[in-house]
């Protein structure tokens, strides 16, 4: 009896997937096994060990991620000590400094290309190497919509840029360069100078944009290990973490701890309010949606309101504040911060993460070698860093805005529009010393949304005219249904929903209306009557719609910012990947 009792309480393990093309005897079996011994295999690599899919987003387009080939070579080595069969393949890339129009015109293309390579393959768990903003969510979209055992590996942030006697920081940088130059106060020369200074070494943005955001959204949530947002892409610290990796995830599969088991509604809180506590990328809210979207956790755009409103801003980094992310890892990175929510009761602690620990059991021991760098909640560096919510007449459906990068002054504002039909119509009249606007004007930019641009592109933090940059003006309210790069600042309206491409009503928005913010009260209102927003809804012209291809299918099915921007077809997850014979 009691030995039945112990054979009861076993865990029960799912047969490897794998084993389905490897495992077989006759000509199935022969057939794969044969073709991939054209590489060199031995037979033991086929005698029924793990096989782990290294999920490679390399590219020499995508210059973030361009050292992944050295780090799929270390998460080979730990799968091999640990008894599994690495296999390595390609998904999409996305260069975030190359692609036109957007690399979010694409994200849900390379999610689609992740999911099913990995269900058409035989793989019982997954390493995905991530680094450029869209390479995180879409390879965790993807592969959350598989829900195999999965470990993500950042590829890490660059050294700390340097020019002269300043570090200088990624995007953030660019716009103070070109507002300098257009000022008078940086030459074209120095400016042609610091471009060599800013990306030094490999890896990706290293301020606190949307790559490092994602990179410790992962962390925070529990897909993975502890210190991946911060080790410095040319750390060998970097290497030895994805050997790690490689090692724990032919655990992971012994143990079926699959996406499922790590991504719920408590990891996503976690995360949200990590986001506000690192001042963290409004581009996390559409991101961290859309994952949500895919796993079935409840998360919508109040939640990050009503979650991260109160959480203050602990981290001291660009572009919030002065340092970078190479600063951040030596003051101890992400688990200081986490440590210092857990112990406010900001965290669920027992939150399950991928190296089988808890949350809390990871961060308990963190200890913090800057404090300038990462404040205390006490102490905070600033006391808003959560991501606003805004609502109102002129979005329905919401709006963002980040406090943290704000300037505190135009935090409630009232005044006349000045507007940008498309980013073409920006570019156009932006600088016409004729424009008619000041500092008290609110720049409007339209038709940049999801369907608008198309691909919902980072041009919503728009450069201030060169005629009031040169009056010293440094920040007005801007307000789009665009993006804004993490590594951007300003107070900046964002992902107003629906967008004007759909019929919103940014749309209407015309020259001279009055416009007011109030971010304390999470109000955006168009101070225009209904019978006029009436009025213009009638003259109202849709934009034409893309005739063919990939663009086709994306206008037609991508949602709008405030659900995270996923294609409606592709919400909810498919379950573990069932293997079909092959003929």
């Amino acid at each position: 009896m009691a030995r039945n009792s112990k054979k009861d309480n076993k865990k029960s393990v799912p047969p490897l997937r794998s084993k389905e093309w490897f495992g077989k005897a006759g000509m199935d079996g022969f057939h794969h096994r044969s073709w991939m011994k054209n590489q060199g295999l031995p037979n033991h690599l086929f005698d029924g060990r793990p096989v782990i899919g290294i999920c490679n987003t390399w590219s020499e387009l995508t210059p973030c991620n361009a050292h992944f080939r050295i780090l799929a070579e270390r998460v080979k080595r730990g799968v091999y000590e640990a008894g599994g069969f690495p296999l390595e393949f390609p998904v999409m890339s996305l260069g975030e400094t190359i692609m036109r129009p957007t690399t979010m015109m694409f994200r849900n293309l390379a999610s689609m290309d992740v999911e099913e390579s990995i269900r058409a393959n035989p793989l019982d768990g997954v390493v995905l190497l991530v680094g450029c903003d869209k390479t995180t969510p879409a390879l965790v979209m993807g592969a959350a919509s598989c829900d195999l055992p999965t470990i993500v590996v950042s590829g890490g942030p660059m050294l700390n840029g340097r020019f002269r006697d300043e570090s200088i920081g990624s995007g953030t940088h660019v716009w103070k360069f070109v507002e300098a130059v257009k000022r008078g106060d940086m030459t074209n020369a120095d400016f042609e100078d610091a471009e060599a200074c800013m990306s030094r070494s490999v890896g990706h943005c290293m301020t606190m944009g949307t790559a490092s955001t994602m990179a410790s959204m992962m962390e925070a949530i529990g897909l993975a290990l502890p210190s991946n947002a911060a080790i410095p892409a040319a750390d060998s610290r970097r290497n030895t973490l994805a050997h790690i990796a490689g090692r724990r995830i032919v655990e992971m599969v012994g143990e079926d701890l699959r996406m499922s088991k790590i991504l719920n509604r408590k990891s996503f809180e976690n995360a949200v309010r990590t986001n506000g506590a690192i001042g963290g990328s409004t581009n996390a809210v559409v991101h961290l949606l859309a994952i949500a979207g895919r796993t079935g956790a409840k998360l919508n755009l109040d939640d990050w309101d009503a979650l991260g409103r109160d959480v203050p801003c602990l981290v001291n980094l660009m572009p919030s504040g002065k340092y970078l992310m190479e600063d951040f890892y030596y003051a101890g990175g992400l688990p200081v911060v986490l440590r210092e929510l857990a112990e406010a009761g900001l965290l669920h602690k027992n939150a399950k993460t991928v190296n089988g620990n808890t949350i809390w059991n990871n961060v308990k021991n963190a200890e913090c070698y800057g404090r300038d760098v990462i404040h205390t909640l006490k102490k905070p560096f600033k006391r808003k860093g959560g991501i606003c919510v805004l609502r109102g007449n002129l979005a329905p459906d919401g709006a963002v805005i980040k406090p943290s990068a704000a300037t505190a002054s135009l935090m409630k504002h009232r005044g006349r529009a000045v507007v940008f039909e498309d980013i073409e119509h920006y570019k156009a009249r932006v600088d016409d010393p004729k424009l008619d606007i000041d500092e008290s004007c609110v720049m409007v930019l339209k038709n940049c949304g999801p369907k608008g641009y198309p691909g919902f592109s980072e041009v919503g933090n728009m450069a201030l005219p060169a005629k009031l940059l040169k009056k010293g003006v440094s920040d007005m309210v801007r307000i789009s249904d665009a993006r804004m790069s993490g590594t951007a600042y300003g107070t900046v309206v964002l992902h107003t929903s629906p967008e004007a491409a759909a019929g919103g009503p940014l749309a209407l928005v015309r020259d001279g209306d009055m416009i007011e913010l109030d971010v304390a009260k999470r109000r955006l209102h168009l101070d225009v009557a209904d019978e006029e927003l009436a009025k213009r809804r009638a003259e109202w012209t849709p934009p034409d719609v893309p005739d063919r291809g990939y663009w086709r299918m994306y206008d037609a099915h991508v949602m709008q910012a405030d659900t995270g921007c996923d294609f409606d077809f592709l919400v909810g997850g498919s379950g573990a990947p069932v293997p079909r014979e092959s003929h």
